[in-house]
Formats: C-alpha cells, structure tokens, sequence
C-alpha cells in the first residue's frame, strides 16, 4: 500500500505533467507529444504515461482544468457582479481572453475531441450560470427578453471560431455581441 508522501509526490507529479502539456499546448497545439511533455515537465515518459494513458486523456484533462477554471471564474465573479448586466460581460471576456491566450490549447482539444466545447457536467454548469446571468439581466430590464442560454452559446461559438481563424477583433465581436443582447 503506498504511503501518503507516495501519493503526495505522485499528485504532484501528475499536476506538474498537466501543467507543463497546456503550456505547451498553448505554445506549440496539436505538435506536442507525450515525450516533448516528460522532457519538459522533467519526468519520466512513464510518468506521464502512468497518470495519462494515452495522448487524447492529456489533453481531455487539460480541457477539463480549463473548463473548471472558466466555470469558477464564472461562480466567483460574474454572478458575484454586482451590475446585472455586467456578469454575462465579465464572462464573454473572459473566455475570450482564455481562448485568445490558449489558441494552442484550443486546437488541440479540436483534434483530439474532436469539439473544442465542453460537455457533460462542465456544459450542464456553465449553462446554469449563463442562464442565471441572462435572467437577472432581463428581471433589470438590460438584457433583450426574448435571450436565452441558447443566445449565450451561440455568441461563444462565434467568439471561438473568431479568435481561432483570426477574422477579427474579438474584443470588438464581444462588444457587438452583447450589444445584440440588450434590450
């Protein structure tokens, strides 16, 4: 039975691994390998085989931390903000910053997942509190009455494919945007 420093070094081991892949996928997409990751995390190519059996579970996990990173901003700030119309704002900039700062990310969780979008409970979240932004904008009168969380997708999806073919500004996109939103 392994000890609990065991299982402390080995946790440490796999976020260092997991670490070091989004940067370098951030870096360098859909290139990176598994042994570029082992050198650059300074671990044995077992290592990262033991916490990540294949290429594709690297990058599903590193799309995972993503996705819960997003959706804790999402819980912590924008429906903490205190201007009901300035939560969905602080989230449609916040993804974008995130995807314009990780394009490298992006692709590779396209290639191996085919879909650089979440899904199952991370989709479920994240749509609640885009759901939740929407309606406390519309209870104040500043986002359209007929917007739902379907909108909200839809506007993320077009942000993506924007900062992932470089067709705009996406900041610009952003504000057109929700200027669509308001009512």
């Amino acid at each position: 039975m392994p000890s609990s420093r065991t299982r402390a070094d080995a946790e440490r081991n796999r976020a260092r691994v997991l670490e070091v892949a989004r940067a370098l996928f951030a870096e360098r997409g859909d290139q990176v390998q598994m042994a570029d990751v082992a050198r650059a995390a300074e671990v044995g190519i077992g290592t990262v085989y033991r916490h990540f059996p294949t290429r594709q579970a690297l990058v599903e996990a590193a799309a995972g931390q993503r996705f819960t990173e997003i959706l804790a901003f999402a819980r912590q700030e924008c429906l903490a903000a205190p201007d009901p119309g300035a939560g969905l704002e602080l989230l449609l900039r916040h993804i974008g910053e995130v995807l314009d700062r990780d394009r490298g990310l992006s692709g590779a969780i396209e290639s191996a997942m085919g879909s650089g979008e979440p899904s199952g409970e991370s989709r479920s979240a994240l749509q609640e509190v885009a759901g939740t932004l929407v309606e406390r904008g519309q209870e104040a009168g500043v986002i359209r009455a007929d917007a739902g969380v379907e909108d909200v997708y839809m506007l993320v999806c077009g942000l993506a494919a924007v900062i992932r073919t470089g067709s705009g500004d996406w900041r610009r996109f952003t504000r057109l945007a929700l200027d669509a939103l308001r009512s």
